[in-house]
């Protein structure tokens, strides 16, 4: 190391252990002129003693407001009194409507101030129940720095605050979580990734009651959790920007947290219905010839493939918006677009944030428009990403969404372009290969080879690709990782943008480092600094205005890397550039319940079998069937891995066989519950402490999971093993796949010889689910499939269940279905709204399980039913009938035993 640099690190380090050292005497404030009205309560605060000054300037004055926004929902919100610090504006993440306030009075929750020293409270109306207190920490408000503290009860049950790959159940001594964006290869354990989610549940297992607390800040952060002898356990957040911005959440459920919190966000946007189908990519394929051949290799070999997808190699030289000419020329692509559609499948592209800085058409427009971010000198800012130098949109500027849907209208052409059916965005942290301070990003790029070198060109395809036009067969003859009024809420001037006294634990080193530089002023005059965090999620939101502009009356399907709070509202997540590890595809389980159940993003998925590394048979296989109970389900993987497509192992073909069958005839279960979620934050995937949260044993679970509220997946989470412990509450299961009843006791039981080809699956009683009666090669040929209404008893004899029913596809709907089927221990019900036409699909049959002997007579709408149209198995204790039911009215089906 330079002795200067090494100097420097020494100063700065004893600067910041002494800034540390200083908190301790930081006056916090004292609160007057307290107004309480019947549904809020302000008051200003004032600085109490002499500036400690800490991280930055104290600042004296400060205004507190606090609003009885919902009966459940509390917001506490602490800024500067003459509004110029930074707040998230309203045009990237929209307010919740407050404007039916409630009274306090009749709120489930109370705010209570304390004025000297200040500090506030918030408790259960009911019970007196603390849930938030930050009683003996002083409020610290600087201009590059806040501190807030609550105090947490002994072993808190917490969750969220991501994004990250930790345990579900957040550690809670000496553990820090740090929400910075960053490109974050192969996800590492306690570090910082993707993406910025401010928000934690806290589950109290002594009065079973859940809240939450979403903290509204996109500044970098550290929310240090820990306990100590002196001060108990606390949650304590260390902010280098922005405002004290607080909703707190009453629950007083865990599911109830959840909808309050979409409340606060937005409510998640519905997918398309072939979006749920089964996805395959990889990076490094190397032309139009081979990502053809995978397709015609799935269908070989049986397995369906619903949605192909190139990764940047479709690209000339790594460049948005072009295709190679030489291995992805637009008249093949066109035609492998085509015939997919044919076959009733679909293709999806990548498209990155950063533009070549090149001679070419995307790079010349965004000139034009003023598109770009710009350096102090007014010069367009330079770093380097796959194409070598880039530019980076600024989602402020007005004209970027002109720009940016000029280049979809053109590029994405249905007429004369890559008619994609959806979109995947990567790198958009945004990441920026080229190290802190670059100050010769065209250098970097030539020394560590951007553009990577493309694959040598082919000029026929090596062996015939079935299904594909005559021009795609061989002659006869023969990533590197890839405003409200008041003050301008600006945020401050004077301040330190590159190096902040207080340095949070940026995995990726200062804060500029591989990402746009934070000094950089966007063209509204905000600073990278504060909305750093927010890059990726307003480049996913152009991007979806910009699949709308092409086809507005569609459904748009975005996958996208980072996002920040309220991203679902308009995007699903992918989970990033995994490993293919067994910790991985464990701690995949986690993350997905973060972003489905905590998180409002239902469609969320990991990469099958592994991103970096080369995955194994055996992993593989397993990998296969729990993704097919993920939302999002596609496998993927690097340029420097082995190939891994479902059909290379036999062993991991006949694993995805059956989980795909699986899927697919759930397909409209899930989809149901994916539709409730849009309607009201209730999630589709629930971790088990969700649905149980009376029993403490089920608290710290994150290897198990419910898919949807009705279907528990206990996979193998080890390798090279036929076995598994799961843990089964006090309640009635059965088997998915057998029916086979089995009674729960509250406690771990141990599956043997579960093959690599399944995935243990039980169904929790009181369940109704809708079944395909079997499975298909495309999501467009399952929907003609009919159905079989599966009926699973509680342990009081009754189930409940439901099925939405829409076209799949369209941004409105003209007419859907939304069906409700109840069972009371002798009759199964139809009823609801039969809106959507469904052709001649209909239910064919009704199973019911845990029925102990052949009905003696079974009533369908007071008709009875031929005995021989029943089927009765002593073994499974199953009792299936053949109705025929349309779906266009209701019914009733009783059994008489």
């Amino acid at each position: 190391m330079h002795p200067l640099r090494a100097c420097l690190l020494l100063v700065t380090s004893l600067a910041y252990t002494s800034a540390a050292a200083s908190v301790g005497s930081c006056p916090g404030y004292v609160a007057s002129n307290l107004v309480q009205s019947d549904t809020a309560f302000t008051a200003d605060l004032k600085l109490a003693g002499p500036a400690c000054n800490a991280y930055g300037q104290d600042l004296t004055d400060l205004r507190l407001d606090v609003e009885y926004q919902t009966v459940s929902r509390l917001h506490i919100k602490i800024y500067d009194a003459a509004q110029q610090v930074y707040q998230v504006p309203t045009t990237v993440l929209a307010r919740p409507n407050a404007s039916e306030s409630c009274l306090a009075s009749t709120a489930a929750i109370q705010f209570v101030i304390h004025t000297n020293p200040f500090s506030f409270a918030v408790v259960r109306t009911d019970s007196h129940e603390t849930i938030f207190n930050t009683t003996g920490s002083a409020l610290i408000f600087e201009s590059q720095y806040l501190r807030l503290r609550t105090s947490l009860p002994p072993n808190p049950n917490l969750y969220g605050l991501g994004e990250h790959t930790d345990p579900f159940r957040l550690n809670t001594t000496n553990y820090t979580r740090t929400l910075w964006s960053r490109d974050a290869y192969a996800i590492p354990s306690g570090t910082n990734l993707y993406g910025n989610h401010p928000v934690y549940f806290e589950h109290r297992g002594e009065s079973n009651k859940t809240h939450g607390v979403f903290m509204l800040n996109s500044d970098g952060m550290d929310i240090k959790i820990n306990n100590t002898a002196a001060e108990g356990h606390y949650l304590e957040y260390n902010i280098i920007g922005g405002v004290i911005d607080l909703y707190v959440l009453a629950g007083p459920g865990p599911i109830d947290v959840a909808k309050q919190y979409s409340q606060v966000v937005g409510l998640p946007v519905m997918m398309p219905y072939w979006g749920l189908g089964f996805h395959q990519c990889r990076y490094g394929y190397r032309d139009y010839l081979e990502v053809a051949e995978v397709v015609a290799n799935y269908s070989a070999a049986g397995i369906p493939l619903e949605t192909m997808w190139t990764d940047i190699d479709y690209m000339d030289a790594r460049k948005v918006f072009t295709l190679d000419p030489e291995r992805f020329p637009l008249q093949k692509v066109r035609e492998l677009v085509d015939t997919l559609h044919e076959r009733d499948q679909h293709y999806i592209v990548m498209v990155d944030p950063a533009v070549a800085y090149q001679d070419y058409d995307a790079f010349n427009k965004g000139v034009e428009a003023g598109a770009f971010m710009k350096t102090s000198n007014g010069s367009i800012f330079k770093g380097v990403v796959w194409p070598g130098v880039t530019a980076f949109p600024d989602w402020f500027v007005p004209n970027t969404q002109a720009y940016w849907n000029e280049q979809f209208a053109t590029f994405f052409s249905a007429d004369n372009g890559v008619d994609i059916d959806a979109l995947w965005i990567d790198m958009n942290e945004a990441a920026n290969f080229c190290i802190y301070p670059c100050e010769d990003p065209e250098g970097f790029a030539e020394e560590n080879d951007f553009p990577p070198m493309a694959p040598p060109v082919r000029t026929a395809a090596p062996r015939p690709i079935p299904g594909f036009p005559a021009d795609f067969q061989p002659p006869r003859s023969s990533r590197m990782k890839r405003q409200s009024p008041g003050g301008s809420m600006m945020g401050l001037p004077g301040r330190n943008l590159i190096d902040p006294p207080y340095m949070i634990k940026n995995a990726g080193g200062s804060l500029s480092n591989h990402t746009i530089f934070t000094d950089l002023v966007h063209a509204n005059g905000l600073v990278e600094y504060d909305v750093h965090n927010l890059y990726g999620s307003m480049m996913s939101f152009a991007s979806r205005e910009a699949m709308l502009q092409r086809r507005p009356d569609k459904r748009p399907l975005i996958i996208t890397r980072s996002t920040f709070a309220g991203a679902g509202t308009q995007v699903g997540h992918w989970l990033g550039d995994n490993t293919a590890t067994w910790e991985e595809y464990r701690i995949s389980i986690a993350e997905m319940l973060e972003f489905a159940a905590l998180f409002q993003m239902p469609m969320v998925g990991s990469d099958v079998c592994g991103f970096a590394e080369n995955t194994t048979e055996t992993l593989c296989a397993r990998w296969s069937t729990l993704g097919a109970f993920y939302p999002f389900y596609r496998s993927h993987t690097a340029i420097d891995t082995i190939s891994q497509e479902f059909y290379r192992w036999p062993l991991v073909a006949e694993a995805a066989r059956n989980a795909i069958k699986a899927r697919y005839q759930l397909l409209d279960y899930i989809y149901t519950a994916m539709h409730q979620q849009t309607v009201d934050g209730t999630p589709l995937l629930n971790p088990m402490w969700f649905l149980y949260p009376e029993d403490a044993n089920t608290f710290p679970i994150d290897l198990q999971f419910f898919y949807g509220q009705d279907l528990l997946v206990s996979p193998v989470t080890d390798g090279n093993v036929t076995e598994v412990t799961m843990y089964l509450p006090d309640d009635q299961f059965y088997d998915f796949f057998t029916h086979q009843p089995i009674r729960g006791q509250g406690m771990n039981m141990t599956l043997t010889n579960v093959d690599y080809t399944s995935i243990p699956v039980h169904i929790r009683g009181g369940s109704i689910i809708p079944l395909r009666m079997d499975s298909a090669n495309t999501t467009t040929a399952l929907r003609m499939i009919d159905f079989d209404i599966l009926v699973a008893p509680g342990m009081d004899g009754t189930a409940r269940g439901s099925l939405y029913l829409d076209d799949g596809d369209s941004l409105v709907q003209k007419a859907t279905s939304e069906i409700m089927f109840a069972y009371d221990g002798m009759s199964l019900s139809m009823s609801g709204t039969f809106g959507y036409g469904m052709g001649g699909v209909q239910i064919a049959e009704v199973t019911v399980l845990g029925v102990k002997a052949m009905p003696k007579s079974i009533m369908m709408d007071d008709k009875a039913v031929d005995m021989s149209k029943s089927m009765f198995d002593t073994k499974s204790m199953e009792l299936t009938v053949m109705v025929g039911a349309s779906l266009s009215s209701g019914f009733k089906l009783t059994v008489s035993l």
